[in-house]
């Protein structure tokens, strides 16, 4: 079933005003996240809501937090997000970063603190529209850890996402290479099983550690793991995300100690730099663009139309879902119409989610 952005977005709207009572923050949030779901990343978009709900039920997600400045060292800030909208705390956050990078050329922003953030790319893609490079390490605390490390058999942390996002040159778009450091991102699998589908080989490993295409066993108790993608190379990138992300801000890598129901937080560190801090921005994107033309040259392999940059998929995919609405699975839909009528969204809000394209 396809649903128009403008659906979407009205009952996704409703369903964050209703629980959170705060019209800006709904509007704010409802609109990043059908924007993951526009841009292909479903499992960081309105799937996500359901949970969002939960944290604001049981008070883990504070609906009217706002950034504070915990520790101000010019181009170096420390923020706190006080756990509350991650794509209001992120927005914030980066705009502090954002006028510190213009007058330093370079700016540290550490991040501790904030509900989830979303889609990482969001914030770097942010960074880079106003002319900077951008390099982010994040890290998740949860009630529960999903990804088990490289040799191990169980979860020891989460998906850890990391980001770098390049400026736009006079021949190509933005650069944007976000990912989380698992195979497969955890909203992934709880669209494919939802849907009733399998995740790749390779994904998912059962609660034995045995490998496993399933993806219900990620939902069961005792549950199984994600994977770190690229075996030693995703774990060691992961592992920085920790302790980049979630130690040097002081909101602390996973620990059990730290697992607490319907609490999803994550801890960010986001390094900004100026493409023109050595007067060479012009020679910097001449080069840039070279090298994308050669590496695009390439004779496309079997089974590929051509090769695409980082970033690319989500333009091409937000092109055929503004045209043709956004696709949703039917567990999806459940899921967001159970959340609406629990905090008594209008029936006529809710009937939108039943309009096809």
């Amino acid at each position: 079933m396809r649903v128009s952005i403008q659906a979407l977005t009205a009952i996704a709207t409703a369903i964050l005003l209703h629980a959170g009572r705060n019209q800006t923050a709904a509007e704010r949030v409802s609109s990043r996240l059908v924007s993951a779901n526009v841009t292909g990343h479903d499992s960081h978009g309105v799937g996500m809501i359901p949970a969002y709900v939960d944290g604001i039920r049981s008070g883990q997600l504070l609906p009217n937090a706002e950034i504070e400045i915990v520790n101000d060292k010019g181009p170096f800030l420390l923020i706190d997000g006080g756990r509350g909208f991650g794509h209001v705390i992120a927005e914030q956050a980066m705009e502090v970063a954002i006028e510190r990078a213009k007058a330093s050329h370079f700016s540290v922003l550490s991040l501790r603190n904030s509900f989830h953030l979303g889609r990482l790319g969001d914030w770097g893609e942010m960074a880079a529209r106003s002319g900077f490079i951008c390099i982010i390490y994040a890290n998740v605390q949860s009630e529960r850890p999903l990804v088990a490390p490289h040799g191990g058999s169980d979860a020891r942390f989460v998906t850890n996402p990391y980001c770098t996002a390049i400026p736009a040159t006079e021949k190509h778009p933005t650069f944007i290479l976000d990912m989380a450091t698992s195979t497969i991102a955890m909203g992934k699998a709880r669209v494919a099983n939802l849907s009733g589908k399998q995740v790749p080989e390779g994904s998912v490993i059962d609660q034995q550690g045995n490998p496993t295409t399933d993806p219900s066993v990620m939902f069961q108790e005792p549950a199984g793991s994600l994977t770190p993608f690229g075996q030693h190379k995703g774990f060691g990138l992961a592992l920085l995300g920790d302790i980049l992300g979630g130690a040097f801000s002081g909101g602390g890598a996973y620990l059990p100690e730290r697992e607490v129901p319907d609490r999803i937080i994550n801890n960010m560190m986001a390094i900004l730099i100026d493409p023109n801090v050595f007067g060479e921005a012009k020679e910097f994107g001449i080069d840039v663009d070279k090298y994308i033309d050669w590496v695009k040259a390439s004779p496309p392999a079997p089974g590929f139309d051509a090769v695409l940059m980082p970033g690319d998929p989500e333009r091409l995919c937000a092109m055929e879902r503004r045209n043709n609405g956004i696709p949703l699975d039917a567990g999806t839909i459940q899921q967001l119409i159970a959340t609406a009528r629990s905090v008594n969204v209008p029936e006529e809000i809710i009937t939108m989610l039943s309009s096809n394209t």
